[in-house]
């Protein structure tokens, strides 16, 4: 087959449409950093469809589920991975870029100028910044002050993180439009350190249509739809 119709493939089955229903939960039936042991959670579907985009292996198993009360969104992530690594040298919040984490980036469309990035480790630290198309990242800048909450616990094999965003917050960066958000969900795998850097292995919802790695796309995104 030629490289031309492999390209063409490729993209074609690439950055489709995929949403994810997020089910609205009573108010207080989950709590900000509840890692799963709410009832409430049950009513939840659960997101298993993540992949190594750029890689034929099988990528470890990662789950993502999502509710909200109207005041939060809720999201939890689990993650498999026999040998979590994350850097802690001064604790700088850069760290997470070096570190097992799972990802959530927002934009209000397809622009993607601006769009959000939280990039959330296995200590439940995160990587807060935003950036405009492509690529050009701002990371000095932080989530709204106390709109945003994070826990993270090690499990055998593996870990568990879970985030609270306020909906406050998604409707005032103009994230949240008409009960939709634009969303990537994502994970970076750390395989240690090969010369000094981090070697990472990337997983996500969707196959970006990228033959390179790249999550600061479009076509990375999908929907979570907000259910009344």
């Amino acid at each position: 087959m030629k490289m031309g119709l492999l390209c063409l493939l490729f993209y074609a089955n690439s950055g489709l449409a995929q949403v994810y229903q997020v089910k609205k939960v009573a108010a207080g039936a989950v709590r900000a950093g509840d890692l799963g042991s709410a009832p409430a959670w049950r009513q939840a579907g659960i997101l298993k469809d993540f992949v190594y985009p750029w890689d034929s292996a099988a990528a470890p198993g990662t789950s993502f589920s999502a509710v909200w009360d109207g005041k939060w969104l809720y999201g939890l992530y689990k993650a498999q991975d026999d040998s979590v690594i994350t850097l802690v040298k001064k604790n700088d919040k850069m760290e997470v870029g070096a570190s097992d984490r799972v990802e959530i980036f927002l934009a209000r469309n397809d622009s993607m100028t601006p769009y959000y990035c939280l990039e959330m480790d296995a200590d439940g630290r995160v990587l807060d910044y935003n950036a405009v198309y492509y690529r050009k990242m701002n990371y000095p800048w932080t989530w709204p002050e106390g709109q945003l909450v994070i826990k993270a616990s090690r499990v055998s094999g593996g870990y568990i993180l879970a985030f609270a965003i306020s909906i406050q917050s998604l409707k005032e960066l103009g994230l949240l439009q008409n009960g939709r958000l634009h969303a990537g969900l994502f994970r970076a795998e750390c395989k240690g350190v090969v010369n000094g850097r981090a070697d990472l292995r990337w997983i996500s919802w969707i196959r970006p249509a990228s033959v390179q790695p790249d999550f600061h796309i479009p076509s990375a995104f999908g929907t979570l739809v907000l259910e009344e």
